[in-house]
């Protein structure tokens, strides 16, 4: 069974030894840099939570408050180590995110910058609910912002 888990003294190792394929480290953070920025956007209400199934740490992911307008959730990033990808992980994952950022709903909205070569993770990302906004951010042209509505 999936669920989250808080990253601290105890396992903050354990978490920075994750790691994806070789083709999609281009995609993302390592794991030691996803803690790093949970440290860097603590101001900003950062959160690193681990993913695990049952007691195995299989992933990581870093959602933030994002202040400016649209005002939501910033999905920083989320990755499931390559040992463990396509057992269907990421999905329950974001679910559980979703879940308890829209109970918590200090925000209508989560949004995720996501590479447009990333295909298996837009695939997670649109099985999910999430949508293409067109914005294209100049900063990184190569990414697709994606975002996901919470229902009244």
């Amino acid at each position: 069974m999936i669920k989250l888990i808080e990253i601290n003294e105890n396992n903050w190792l354990q978490a920075a030894s994750l790691k994806v394929n070789d083709k999609q480290k281009g995609f993302l953070d390592s794991s030691l840099g996803i803690i790093a920025r949970g440290y860097a956007f603590r101001s900003c209400n950062a959160r690193v939570f681990g993913i695990a199934f049952d007691e195995i740490l299989v992933g990581l992911a870093l959602v933030k408050d994002l202040d400016e307008e649209p005002a939501c959730y910033d999905l920083q990033q989320f990755m499931i180590d390559e040992r463990y990808q396509n057992r269907g992980y990421g999905t329950q994952a974001l679910e559980l995110i979703l879940t308890m950022l829209s109970k918590e709903r200090k925000y209508g909205q989560v949004e995720v910058c996501v590479k447009n070569k990333a295909s298996s993770a837009l695939r997670v990302y649109e099985k999910s609910g999430f949508t293409d906004t067109g914005y294209i951010d100049e900063d990184v042209p190569d990414c697709l912002n994606l975002i996901y509505r919470f229902s009244d």
